[in-house]
């Protein structure tokens, strides 16, 4: 009678068979996600914006206008950081600070039209780079990257 093994540190077994426990799965796919994610922050719209100060206008874009220190704490910098980082993107026309309206000590900041239209071009440049990559792909193949990304979400999320 045949055994399974119910332990999750089983190999994994590659298309080419190879078989890959945990740590070297690990190793392999951190390094596919890295390239794929630098690849995809390589297609943007304006060549003046760093892959940081892109990261500032997706996530204005998705919370709506936020002071500085909200932005560095999402951002995961210092606020003095995150200042420098405002004024060049204000400079750019990309942002606009606006006073706070129930806190005379702070400031808001929020796109101004050309920074959604940057954020716009950006997320349309780099989904059409990915379909193109995915329609070059069997089947077989974007149905295993389906799973994946599900499984990459609910792997994000814990």
């Amino acid at each position: 009678m045949a055994t399974h093994s119910t332990t999750n540190d089983a190999p994994a077994v590659t298309r080419s068979g190879s078989r890959l426990g945990v740590p070297a799965l690990a190793v392999e796919l951190r390094h596919a996600i890295m390239r794929a994610s630098r690849r995809v922050r390589q297609e943007r719209s304006v060549d003046d914006v760093t892959p940081g100060q892109y990261s500032v206008l997706a996530g204005l874009d998705v919370h709506g206008p936020l002071t500085p220190r909200e932005i560095a704490a999402h951002e995961k910098v210092q606020p003095p950081s995150m200042t420098r980082t405002i004024t060049a993107l204000e400079e750019l026309g990309l942002v606009s600070r606006t006073d706070h309206p129930t806190d005379g000590r702070q400031v808001l900041v929020a796109l101004t039209p050309e920074g959604s239209t940057v954020v716009r071009e950006t997320r349309k440049r780099r989904d059409a780079w990915l379909a193109k990559r995915l329609a070059e792909l069997s089947p077989d193949e974007r149905d295993t990257l389906a799973r994946a990304a599900e499984i990459l979400q609910r792997m994000a999320e814990s």
